[in-house]
């Protein structure tokens, strides 16, 4: 059974910072892609970052700049270091873990953490 548990949400002042933990359990050997996605209250769920097993990162336009994504491959983990926070970066963030062999379109995603910017 994959799974994957977030830690490191919760309230911050503005243009503070904050960092994000996903670790991945359940015998998996490799990921290929892991990342990060939110969503807030009314909208659509959105990329935040990926990056790939080799360190190809990706980030959404806006946190582009603020935010870092980095993985530890032997631990089979994600963080995601959130500087400058807005409060319209107020969301729930969720991890993802997928790879091509999995059969699964959309991978698995964490139960999510709540990040929260408000002064």
């Amino acid at each position: 059974q994959v799974q994957l548990v977030e830690s490191g949400g919760g309230l911050v002042q503005p243009r503070g910072s904050l960092r994000l933990s996903c670790a991945v359990s359940g015998g998996i050997a490799s990921i290929y892609l892991m990342g990060w996605y939110r969503q807030a209250p009314g909208k659509q769920r959105e990329l935040v970052a990926t990056i790939t097993s080799g360190g190809y990162t990706n980030y959404g336009d806006s946190v582009r700049g603020r935010f870092t994504i980095s993985r530890d491959n032997a631990r089979n983990t994600v963080y995601l270091e959130m500087s400058g926070l807005k409060p319209e970066d107020t969301a729930v963030y969720y991890c993802n873990a997928n790879s091509p062999g999995w059969g699964r379109p959309f991978g698995y995603w964490g139960q999510g953490t709540q990040v929260t910017v408000s002064s």
